[in-house]
């Protein structure tokens, strides 16, 4: 699903997923390299237009593991350890933006440094941990279904 989906379906958790995107520059993307061993990237991550959107230099190794297999898994940057705003983690696969008036306006609008790739995240599964109690509270967003939520550790009911 686009970024903007996942706020209509569910807009408190789309705001906290985003809200730990926002809380850091960098993040780690996980993309698969030709022999289907996992890579991992630093990478920004932006909201435009209604996509959650990352950028590569030309070239990068995650714009080609990307354009081969467009997989990926992202991790917010976790902060300072507490946990305090939670752990958010994406799912599912990224479309290269090749249209050359949208990355037109996405130059104008952002002013990237290029030569660079623009990748669109259509998300399969948004992923929200936080504290509650003494436990942990683990939400699952995937197209199609509803909120599922876990909580774990001292705060679960018996």
């Amino acid at each position: 699903m686009r970024w903007a989906d996942l706020e209509t379906a569910e807009p408190d958790v789309a705001a906290a997923v985003l809200g730990r995107f926002r809380a850091a520059r960098h993040h780690v993307l996980a993309t698969l390299t030709l022999d289907g061993s996992p890579r991992v990237s630093g990478t920004e991550v932006d909201v435009w237009r209604g996509d959650l959107v990352v950028g590569s230099m030309v070239g990068a190794r995650k714009a080609a593991d990307l354009g081969r297999d467009p997989r990926f898994a992202l991790h917010a940057h976790t902060g300072d350890g507490s946990m305090a705003d939670g752990d958010a983690k994406l799912a599912g696969t990224a479309q290269e933006v090749l249209d050359a008036e949208e990355l037109a306006d996405y130059v104008a609008d952002r002013h990237p440094p290029e030569p660079f790739q623009l990748f669109r995240l259509l998300v399969a599964t948004a992923v929200l941990t936080d504290l509650q109690g003494d436990g942990i509270r683990v939400r699952t967003l995937r197209p199609g279904r509803p909120l599922t939520t876990v909580v774990r550790g001292s705060a679960a009911p018996e």
